[in-house]
């Protein structure tokens, strides 16, 4: 089974609408990182053999591994967490950033996360967490840009 996320939406911009679409849809935040779990459980498999200190993504409390791999015009992301939540939050991030372009990725600022109640929402060393991710993310990205 293919490890990378492909996208659901047409462009980053409209995936970061449709969550916070999603979002709307709850109460209250407890109902919220339900939502976020799920999604964290939906991601696809991450093969073990990369669950190791060089996919690891720094600054993480939690476990985080990330994976990248470019097809065509786009990077294509995998991602695992040892934790619930952060599963989610990792699925979050994919959504938006998996199976762009890199010029896409880095024109997306993740100040969407705190735009969303994200950040605010989750304890200090978790929304450092999940900007950690997005900076590996787009530290992927800044790379490819750089050597194309």
């Amino acid at each position: 089974m293919d490890p990378f996320v492909r996208p659901q939406d047409e462009t980053a911009r409209e995936a970061i609408a449709a969550i916070g679409d999603e979002f709307a849809m709850f109460d209250d935040w407890m109902e919220r990182y339900q939502y976020i779990i799920e999604l964290g459980r939906d991601l696809p498999s991450f093969p073990q053999e990369w669950a190791n200190d060089a996919h690891r993504v720094p600054g993480c409390q939690s476990q985080v591994w990330l994976e990248a791999k470019r097809e065509g015009d786009v990077l294509l992301f995998a991602g695992a967490s040892d934790a619930a939540i952060v599963s989610g939050l990792v699925a979050l991030l994919l959504r938006v950033y998996s199976g762009r372009t890199a010029a896409e990725i880095m024109a997306t600022d993740p100040s969407f996360l705190s735009d969303l109640g994200l950040v605010q929402a989750l304890s200090t060393n978790r929304g450092n967490g999940v900007e950690a991710m997005a900076r590996a993310i787009r530290s992927v990205a800044s790379q490819e840009v750089v050597e194309h």
